[in-house]
């Protein structure tokens, strides 16, 4: 890397706070996904005009950036896969403020999704959306992917419950997207910015939206003998017109990893387990629990299990938020998808889910919000296998073929970042992704911000993208010469 860029990184944000390092930059070089690729170097700015310093540097000396939190995201979205400059904004972690009467607060955002639920829970508020992650996953990732999470189904993703984001332009410029109100004039760039992926610039403070807590949930476990007929009972909860705040499903194969690891009370013998939220009200809370019961015994359920306290509450989410853990429990390592498909078509797509396991010789678990149709088959394979590592990602981009078949799509809440990028050409039409990168172009014209993330390369959907290739390359840009894996 050019003496001359660190040189105007450390005068940014100080000397400490760059390392270029190769074992530092190690610790930089993956994500969730099963792509690797490190920096050649790792800034860590404290505010935003850090950070555009940072970008300016970066513009002018055209050298790649990629912004990045806590590194929990599952599509190499916040891979520097040509190696260039990693912003983290792990210094950027401060709740700067909690407005309780107008139900918002201002964070930066490095900041754990988790602890904004924690820092206004004796206000009696919470922040909603709940990727399995939370206790992890830092707000900034959650608008970059425009994160889901359990509770979605009721009360939608991130893009429901941010109102403003402060950003810094690819230009060096700092500027607010929508603001600290529910409306704001003019055309909907912050719609346009969140889940951009950090390709439209960087966020450097995020205005949230704060929802009362309610007055008591409950949990229900509904214990099935197939899938299909667990398919059949989310289709007819929601027919009923019946919205739980979450309603998820789990496999035979998840549950049994799920159960090895975190003991959550599952049967580890059933086809298919339904773990349902209902929350609001005493009395409706009752009275909603009770029809989703119903509903699930009419469709064969053997088994329906109303938590009977917080405790057993927190165990049954705990095991279902476990669940990508718990595939240590098969292999060393394991490749998570996450299409969406229609709820009626749950059954058959799981079952060709299957088929293509056996075609690939590969096991797949699979667990998913089953209320919105975002299924996530996690594929299980060692990496240290490069025939099974091949095969992982053939198998992926065949079930996006198959959720794309049937009328729905590549990602519900993870991205497309590097992972999904070839399969674009999938779901859109030539005329789609250049409108798609027009737009892209406007506000990073240069295309040193995130490159290459979300649009397709010379590869073909399901060819591997762990070597890089010198024509997926933005013009201009050289691949990075870091530490080696």
């Amino acid at each position: 890397m050019q003496e001359a860029l660190i040189q105007r990184l450390r005068s940014a944000v100080g000397h400490e706070h760059v390392t270029a390092r190769p074992d530092d930059l190690r610790n930089y070089a993956y994500d969730g996904s099963i792509d690797r690729a490190a920096p050649e170097a790792v800034v860590f700015p404290a505010d935003a005009a850090q950070v555009a310093a940072v970008v300016r540097a970066c513009e002018e000396l055209r050298c790649p950036y990629v912004a990045r939190g806590a590194g929990t995201g599952l599509s190499g979205g916040a891979i520097a896969e040509f190696g260039g400059v990693l912003i983290s904004t792990a210094r950027m972690r401060r709740i700067l403020d909690i407005d309780a009467a107008n139900r918002t607060a201002l964070v930066e955002p490095g900041v754990v999704n988790a602890h904004i639920s924690a820092a206004v829970a004796t206000l009696g508020l919470r922040f909603v959306p709940d990727p399995s992650s939370q206790s992890a996953c830092t707000i900034g990732g959650n608008v970059a992917e425009n994160a889901g999470g359990l509770h979605c189904l009721a009360y939608g993703v991130t893009s429901n419950h941010v109102l403003g984001c402060e950003i810094v332009t690819p230009q060096g410029e700092i500027v607010w997207l929508g603001g600290r109100e529910n409306e704001t004039a003019g055309y909907d760039l912050l719609g346009v910015f969140i889940g951009s992926e950090g390709t439209l610039g960087i966020a450097t403070k995020i205005a949230v939206k704060l929802t009362p807590q309610p007055e008591t949930t409950r949990t229900l476990l509904a214990v099935f003998d197939s899938v299909d007929d667990a398919s059949k009972a989310v289709s007819d909860i929601i027919a009923a017109g019946i919205i739980p705040a979450a309603l998820e499903m789990m496999d035979r194969l998840s549950t049994q990893a799920i159960e090895a690891y975190v003991h959550a009370g599952f049967p580890t013998d059933a086809g298919a387990i339904l773990i349902a939220d209902v929350d609001g009200l005493q009395e409706s809370v009752g009275e909603t629990a009770a029809a989703i019961g119903d509903v699930c015994r009419r469709d064969g359920a053997r088994e329906v299990r109303l938590a009977k306290d917080e405790a057993e509450r927190e165990r049954i989410w705990r095991g279902r938020k476990s669940a990508f853990g718990a595939m240590g429990r098969f292999s060393p390592s394991y490749y998570v998808q996450d299409g969406v498909i229609p709820r009626t078509k749950l059954p058959e797509v799981l079952a060709e889910v299957e088929a293509i396991g056996r075609r690939y010789g590969l096991l797949i678990a699979n667990v998913f919000h089953a209320g919105d149709g975002n299924i996530h088959p996690l594929i299980a394979f060692d990496e240290k296998v490069p025939a099974q590592v091949d095969a992982a990602i053939a198998a992926g981009a065949d079930i996006l073929r198959a959720c794309v078949a049937r009328g729905g799509s590549i990602s519900g809440e993870h991205g497309i970042g590097i992972e999904k990028r070839d399969c674009m050409n999938v779901q859109y039409a030539p005329s789609d992704l250049a409108l798609m990168a027009k737009l892209k172009a406007v506000f990073n014209p240069g295309g040193l911000c995130n490159p290459a993330k979300m649009f397709p390369t010379s590869r073909r959907c399901g060819e591997s993208a762990r070597t890089l290739q010198r024509a997926d390359l933005p013009e201009g840009i050289a691949p990075a010469a870091g530490p080696a894996f």
